[in-house]
This record gives structure tokens, C-alpha cells and sequence, in this order.
């Protein structure tokens, strides 16, 4: 058994899509990023990678790719999946925590899991995702950005 942790931030602006978890949310702001800026995603991936010992998303979609330019992140999720699994590696669980002040997040949180867990050909159950505010305090909490962060548990695949 391996744990993993991955953390991640972006910042909202005008003029972009909201994407967390892999589905977009309807909100005046979205996320800056190279990519659709998904943070849960980005964690997770952060969080697999970690436990497999195989560096970070950085290392395996760097922001100076032009192939990643916009990349839908849940391609990221299953390339990841593909790497880890790889390995010899399967997922336990997964734990993630979205910290936003807007929009509330709660009503589409069993959508994000659904997803996900589609995408990584795993169960829902096995996937844990919370949102919670920082009480107005810090950058989430005057509505400059989205931070996500993520554990998991892997097993070797028998």
C-alpha cells in the first residue's frame, strides 16, 4: 500500500469556464490555467502520481506543451490511470477537498464523483470528494481562486 497527497490552486477570471471535478459549473468565473485549469483533477493526478513515486503532473503534461494547450483534464486522469496502472499499481481510494468561497459546490459533488469514477474505471464509492470555504480568509476566501487537494490510497495490482 502507497498514499499519495496532491495539492493545487488557480485563479479565477472573467471569460472562462468553470470546470471541477470534470464537469463544468455554471459560475461568472472559471479557472486560469494551460489546460481547463481543473483543480480537483489536477490533484487527484497529483495525489496518483505521488503514491506511484512518478514525479507530478508537471513532469508528464508540462504547461510549455502545445498538446496540452486547453486539454480537457480528465484526458490528464486517464493518462495518469494508464501510467500508474502501468506500474503494477491500482487505487484504493481517493480523498479530495475543494476549497472555494463561490460557487457552492455541494448540490454537484455527486456528479464530480460519478465522473471521476468513470474516467478511472473505478467505483464511486472508493472516491471521497468534500467542499468547504476558508470563512472568507486568504485568496479563496476573497474569491481570487480555487484550491483542491487530494490523497489516495494505491494498492499493487494482483
Amino acid at each position: 500500500m502507497r498514499i499519495g497527497q496532491g495539492y493545487d490552486v488557480h485563479q479565477l477570471v472573467e471569460n472562462r469556464e468553470l470546470w471541477l471535478g470534470g464537469i463544468q459549473i455554471p459560475h461568472t468565473h472559471g479557472l486560469l490555467g494551460h489546460s481547463d485549469a481543473d483543480v480537483l483533477i489536477h490533484a487527484v493526478c497529483d495525489a496518483l502520481l505521488g503514491a506511484a513515486n512518478m514525479r507530478d503532473i508537471g513532469f508528464h503534461f508540462p504547461d510549455t506543451g502545445s498538446e496540452f494547450k486547453n486539454i480537457d483534464s480528465k484526458i490528464l486522469l486517464a493518462k495518469t490511470m494508464k501510467l500508474i496502472r502501468e506500474k503494477g499499481f491500482e487505487v484504493g481510494n481517493i480523498d479530495a477537498t475543494i476549497c472555494a468561497e463561490q460557487p457552492k459546490l455541494n448540490p454537484y459533488i455527486p456528479e464530480m464523483q460519478r465522473v471521476l469514477a468513470q474516467v478511472m474505471d473505478i467505483t464511486e464509492d472508493n472516491i471521497s470528494i468534500k467542499a468547504t470555504t476558508t470563512e472568507k480568509l486568504g485568496f479563496v476566501g476573497r474569491k481570487e481562486g480555487i484550491a483542491a487537494m487530494a490523497v489516495c490510497l494505491l494498492g499493487t495490482r494482483v
